[in-house]
């Protein structure tokens, strides 16, 4: 059947489009009057008979309407296991910042939410213990500094053979325990941190971060080994998730997870570990997922789908249920093409958990319009009123 060629150009009419979007272009593209498709066509034979829409649409404006790409990968329901989970920091991610002596906190750097950088200094705690250390280190110091000196005359005394090789072997002995104690109290005063003037302790971050947690008032008086500060890394995080013995068997290292937050965002990350053993009072065990992108933060909870390739014996693919649109009395996913999306019929199954499974129409590999789907759909439906 020949059809007319047309490309209509317009904004969302939805308000919410309008302001996410600020009016990006989008373009539907119908089967050309000499038969030729302008949508490509699939050898797999996975479109229906009938009209083929295709949305231009650039990278920009998907982000800026709010459009979420997921990849899709085969497995079906069987192959997909839903876990409960929370991020939390990798052991190299987050660090605890404590007073390493006693004293009243003199000067306050840093807030909560401030960036850190990997050595900087957030507060100064004066000490009298600080100051003890750092006159311990100057006393030790000019100690070896005398027991050099006397070392050396006693060399030359012994070389013009004025004094005896006792003298001079004492001499070594003495400038050797001199210079053990200047290193342990140069040692001691690196641990503690201690200020340039040698009245307080330095609290400075091992690592780069956010500060996460502030617990500490100017003037106060705190204890050793009182927490400060907390640093997180945003970029350092993984996902623990809790798992079912059961489900725990069809989980290996490697296999696929994608991370939902409460705010539909998506992340994709992959089973970095798995514990061997399951707890004992939830008789769950605990899948270790690296995050492969950022936006999550620790302590915040999460949904984990894993897509369990040993157990992934169905070619079916799922995808969340927003993505599923009806076009014209068809289920339609829009696939991401190089120019925007295109819809695409589909054949589903099963539902449930806010998820369907694509029995015919996808193939694994190819992205789709997993969230605000709808939106899409608007600017297709708008496309076909025109062109009547």
């Amino acid at each position: 059947m020949n059809k007319d060629k047309s490309r209509l150009y317009g904004g969302v009419a939805a308000a919410i489009l309008i302001a996410g979007v600020g009016g990006f272009g989008l373009a539907k593209l119908t089967a050309g009057a000499g038969g030729a498709s302008v949508a490509s066509e699939h050898a797999e034979g996975e479109h229906e008979e009938g009209d083929s829409g295709e949305l231009e649409m650039t990278a920009e404006a998907i982000r800026a309407a709010g459009i979420q790409i997921q990849p899709v990968s085969a497995g079906g329901f069987a192959g997909e296991i839903l876990a409960q989970g929370v991020v939390a920091a990798t052991p190299g991610g987050e660090a605890v910042l404590t007073a390493r002596a006693a004293g009243a906190v003199t000067q306050i750097f840093k807030r909560l939410g401030d960036p850190v950088r990997a050595g900087e200094a957030l507060a100064i705690v004066e000490s009298r213990e600080a100051a003890q250390i750092a006159a311990d280190r100057a006393v030790a110091s000019a100690r070896a500094n005398l027991a050099q000196s006397t070392l050396a005359r006693e060399r030359r005394l012994f070389e013009q053979r004025v004094s005896p090789r006792q003298d001079y072997e004492q001499a070594q002995a003495e400038a050797a325990a001199a210079n053990a104690e200047a290193r342990r109290a140069q040692v001691a005063a690196g641990a503690a941190n201690i200020s340039a003037d040698g009245r307080g302790v330095v609290v400075t971050s091992p690592i780069a971060g956010r500060v996460t947690a502030a617990s500490l008032t100017l003037g106060a008086f705190v204890q050793p080994e009182t927490e400060l500060f907390r640093i997180a890394d945003p970029k350092l995080v993984h996902v623990e998730a809790s798992v079912s013995g059961m489900d725990a068997r069809r989980i290996a290292p490697g296999d696929r997870v994608v991370v939902e937050a409460a705010d539909g965002r998506t992340v994709e990350g992959k089973v970095r570990s798995l514990t061997p053993g399951l707890n004992r009072e939830t008789g769950a065990a605990t899948a270790i997922v690296s995050v492969l992108g950022e936006g999550l933060q620790p302590g915040q909870a999460v949904r984990a789908r894993v897509v369990a390739t040993a157990a992934a014996g169905s070619t079916a693919i799922v995808v969340p249920d927003e993505a599923v649109q009806s076009v014209g009395g068809r289920d339609v996913v829009f696939v991401r093409t190089p120019i925007g999306f295109e819809a695409r019929p589909m054949t589903i199954g099963q539902r449930g958990a806010g998820r369907v499974e694509i029995v015919r129409g996808l193939t694994a590999g190819q992205s789709i319009a997993a969230r605000n789907a709808f939106l899409l759909k608007a600017e297709l439906g708008k496309g076909e009123g025109e062109a009547h």
